[in-house]
């Protein structure tokens, strides 16, 4: 049957989480008891909900129709103009040594009919993009479809895992030294995050540079993992660890600093964290908010970037960044699956 329109719920991992309880923007809480559905936007603004009812499940169907915005809806944060002199301004930043790479973004925004239904843009996404991470939740003012293909956290107990993803083609041989340099920095940049929460001498990579296929494009996949301190809870963990690595830059505090002078205005969402926590099993997944739409108000965004280091071509970055939306903004707009071209 199908929810509410209104009705908050999340649907994470193959489980339907309804009946929610408490809603919080203090992490600490991710430490009691419970089951959680987290966003954290990349600004920092966190809402942990928890949800009394938690079982294996379908994603359910919507109670009304999708009606996505058509290609020429969508607005850019940055134009192409825009974009390719940030990204010639920061290689200008990475030739003066004040950051090694950093990643430029932009977020879509398009107007939404206010009768379509969130879980509707949410079938679209599984059927024609299914992902690792793919999501929906459904909190107080806030719609969040993902596909995301990027762990940014997974813990069991005291063992945390970060999957960074840094290089992008249509195919694998796409893939270049310039990309495995940039997921190398990342990965130096995730083990430095991990070892400020992880006992002495555990934070191992056991797993560099992997070829993972997702559809319409490859990426390079690393795996990073250390073993957590026991005094340390869950804003500790944040507090070493976020905003993830991979869509920011290193070092981390320059990149940041550039980011906020080069994009025009706040991600959101976008970059941030989406996921779960079960406080009682002290495990949890969250995965970065890339391949992620969220509906707010009536507007639906979506955003889209590149990493950038020495070594970048600012309109390869530019193209990059359209590849990486182009299959989900036609999804978004109503293209069938079989409509959307592989390379």
């Amino acid at each position: 049957m199908a929810p509410r329109r209104s009705e908050p719920l999340a649907h994470l991992g193959g489980r339907l989480a309804t009946g929610l309880t408490e809603l919080s923007d203090d992490l600490g809480v991710l430490d009691r008891s419970g089951w959680w559905a987290v966003v954290v936007d990349f600004e920092g603004s966190v809402t942990c909900a928890r949800f009394a009812d938690v079982r294996p499940a379908p994603l359910p169907p919507p109670a009304g129709s999708w009606c996505g915005p058509g290609p020429g809806a969508w607005t850019s944060s940055l134009t192409h103009e825009e974009y390719v002199a940030a990204v010639v301004t920061l290689r200008e930043a990475i030739a003066a040594g004040t950051v090694y790479q950093a990643n430029v973004c932009r977020v879509l925004r398009a107007e939404v009919d206010p009768s379509s239904d969130g879980l509707g843009l949410a079938h679209a996404v599984a059927r024609g993009n299914p992902a690792p991470h793919g999501g929906f939740l459904r909190l107080p003012g806030l719609d969040v479809a993902s596909a995301s293909p990027e762990t940014y956290l997974r813990r069991d107990d005291d063992l945390l895992t970060s999957r960074p993803i840094k290089g992008t083609g249509r195919i694998a041989p796409e893939l270049s030294s310039k990309d495995e340099a940039e997921n190398v920095m990342i990965v130096d940049l995730v083990r430095n995050d991990l070892g400020r929460v992880s006992r002495t001498g555990t934070v191992d990579v056991p797993d560099l540079l992997a070829v993972e296929r997702h559809p319409g494009l490859v990426h390079l996949v690393s795996t990073v993992t250390g073993r957590l301190r026991p005094d340390v809870g869950w804003a500790e963990i944040f507090a070493a660890t976020f905003p993830p690595g991979s869509v920011t830059g290193a070092p981390k505090s320059s990149a940041l600093r550039l980011i906020g002078e080069l994009e025009n205005g706040p991600r959101g969402v976008y970059c941030g964290a989406v996921g779960w926590v079960d406080a009682d099993r002290r495990t949890a997944d969250l995965a970065v908010a890339i391949r992620t739409f969220s509906l707010r108000d009536g507007i639906l965004a979506f955003g889209t970037g590149a990493g950038i280091t020495w070594g970048s071509d600012p309109e390869a970055e530019w193209r990059e960044t359209e590849l990486k939306a182009a299959r989900l903004l036609a999804l978004a707009g109503g293209a069938d699956v079989k409509d959307v071209e592989e390379p």
